[in-house]
């Protein structure tokens, strides 16, 4: 029902305001130190200060973070395509990616600064590095729950493995695959943001790693602000392709509307 999904849209708004509000008095009535907490005014006050600054830096870690981002889904999908269809891709690539996974991604910068120098190479390395196991596991699982009555239906009437895995694997995979990409956006940001803090001179983790050297905290907490904007539009991009795209898939909320 509209208005119902309106009142709960605006009761979640007011939640997230009362968050902020609730932050500010904190702040204010324990007289924090600004070296430890800023307040969300300061911070505000900061961000529209330093926009002109921090513009430029959003731009680069906004397309360091793309770059990776999409290399990321292109190899987590041909991956999560051949691990999904073969049992013997499965039982070989599927240990090296959950070990490769485990790895601290902060160990792996370095390597990464050894290879290709300090810049954008680095970040938009770390940053595939870090989202495509998402999107491996999800179109793997989504093949794999392909009913097997389905496909022997289809192979009865002429259909190959292409062709099954085009009209039937791939379509029943868009749910997880959706729900992957929301999850490896946010990856994605970690991974860049993190490489910029130890081998970059430009970007957001750049910044954030320069005021905090300065004990600027406010700028710091920006530098949080903007990457939590960021991931989020994305989210919320992905969110909106997902239900245009999957709506048949989707179960709606009404019921759970409180």
């Amino acid at each position: 029902m509209p208005e119902l999904d309106y009142r709960q849209k605006a009761w979640s708004a007011a939640l997230i305001v009362l968050f902020f509000v609730a932050w500010e008095l904190f702040c204010l009535i324990s007289g924090m130190s600004d070296l430890v907490l800023p307040r969300p005014s300061q911070v505000f006050v900061t961000l529209v200060e330093k926009f002109p600054i921090l513009w430029p830096h959003i731009l680069q870690t906004l397309a360091t973070t793309m770059i990776g981002f999409v290399l990321g889904v292109g190899l987590g999908v041909v991956l999560g395509a051949v691990i999904g269809v073969s049992k013997t891709a499965y039982d070989t690539a599927y240990p090296l990616l959950v070990g490769f996974s485990s790895i601290p991604k902060v160990a792996v910068v370095p390597i990464f600064v050894l290879w290709f120098g300090s810049g954008s190479v680095p970040a938009v390395l770390t940053a595939l590095s870090i989202c495509f196991f998402p999107i491996v596991v999800n179109i793997a699982t989504g093949l794999a729950t392909t009913e097997p009555e389905l496909e022997d239906v289809l192979k009865a009437l002429g259909a190959s493995k292409f062709d099954i895995l085009w009209n039937v694997g791939l379509p029943r995979t868009m749910p997880f695959f959706f729900a992957s990409l929301k999850v490896a956006i946010s990856y994605a940001f970690v991974g860049a943001v993190l490489s910029e803090t130890v081998a970059s001179n430009r970007g957001i983790g750049n910044v954030m790693m320069t005021a905090s050297s300065n004990f600027n905290v406010p700028l710091v907490f920006a530098g949080l602000f903007v990457l939590a904007g960021l991931g989020v539009a994305l989210y919320v991009i992905f969110s909106v392709i997902e239900g245009r795209v999957t709506g048949w898939a989707t179960r709606k909320n009404d019921m759970i509307a409180t």
